[in-house]
């Protein structure tokens, strides 16, 4: 049975709940780079620059709500997307991006120091390389990685649960102050907004002691976590079959999270694991058979443009940056124009 990480098993591990935060939050020079991030990119939106016409005093203004605790997270905008796949997203604006970016300046290595290393969404140095890389490395034992069982969360950030989330957050972090900012971005929109920058670290806080209930209860060597897609390799199918009904009702009792119905147990050698764009296997990997066919239609139609050599590798440089991770060089052979 997968355990509840409790405050008495907090302490057992050494966890420190960590406080004056909130000060550092506030600090001018803490704003003015959280404001430098969050503009990096995107210096020609109207938002950056209607800011940035009044760049001092918009800093001094921030900082004062929120030294005085009056800040207040702003109205929301919302709209639809539909790729990949159909989701609502949730827009704030610029100012309310710097709070974010300066709360996430003085969190973040609290919060990654939380993370097991086998958590990659997200985080700095780790990414979907990294999983490439572990991944790969470890399907070399063959024999202990015969099976995989592959899920993932079904509408995971909609369906995080505020005051559980806050009870996580409270585990390593004890600033009244800051917490009682944190709450009030929690509930500024249902679940986890999407758009957010502080809702990537949301999501993944929410899944962190999961994480850590796999890797150090149930002693899970081969698991991998990117976002709330879960991969776990295992030597036979029946132990897997076991952990997910383990992992099924800690999801629903613990988190009031529901696994999508399409969860899979299933051997490798005839099927792959297609994980964070690529299929994987003992002896090889392949890139995912959509984003192969959009770099196929996109060579395609550079192919029948007349553009000089360097307009052509430049157009084309991200899907041979995806591809060269993989094994694709007949793949590259038969479509790229240029070697």
């Amino acid at each position: 049975m997968l355990v509840v990480i409790t405050k008495a098993h907090n302490k057992s591990k050494g966890m420190k709940r960590i406080g004056n935060l909130y000060e550092k939050i506030c600090e001018i020079d803490n704003l003015y780079l959280a404001y430098n991030k969050a503009s990096q990119g995107k210096e020609k939106s109207y938002g950056v620059r209607l800011f940035e016409k009044n760049l001092n005093n918009n800093i001094n203004e921030l900082q004062k709500e929120l030294i005085s605790e009056t800040y207040v997270t702003s109205e929301y905008s919302v709209f639809m997307i539909h790729d990949p796949k159909e989701r609502l997203v949730y827009r704030l604006p610029f100012r309310d991006r710097i709070v974010h970016h300066a709360i996430m300046n003085i969190l973040e290595p609290i919060w990654i120091s939380v993370f097991i290393s086998n958590t990659y969404s997200c985080i700095k140095k780790r990414g979907i390389h990294a999983v490439l890389r572990d991944l790969k490395r470890d399907l070399k034992n063959v024999s202990d990685t015969q099976y995989c069982l592959k899920f993932d969360i079904r509408k995971f950030y909609p369906s995080i649960n505020h005051d559980i989330l806050k009870v996580i957050i409270r585990k390593k972090i004890k600033d009244v102050k800051l917490l009682k900012l944190l709450d009030e971005i929690i509930d500024s929109a249902p679940g986890v907004p999407i758009g957010n920058y502080l809702s990537q670290f949301f999501a993944n806080l929410y899944l962190t002691y999961f994480d850590h209930c796999i890797k150090e209860e149930k002693q899970v060597k081969y698991y991998y976590r990117y976002a709330d897609d879960i991969v776990i390799l295992a030597q036979n199918k029946p132990y897997l079959q076991d952990l997910y009904l383990e992992i099924d009702r800690y999801m629903k009792d613990n988190l009031k999270l529901q696994i999508k119905g399409n969860y899979q147990v299933f051997p490798i050698e005839k099927r792959g694991i297609d994980f964070v764009g690529y299929v994987f296997y003992h002896t090889h990997i392949r890139m995912r058979k959509s984003i192969k066919k959009r770099f196929c239609r996109k060579a395609a139609k550079l192919n029948k443009k007349d553009i000089s050599i360097l307009d052509y590798k430049k157009a084309i440089a991200p899907h041979i940056g995806w591809a060269k991770h993989c094994n694709s060089n007949n793949l590259l052979k038969k479509i790229i124009r240029y070697e």
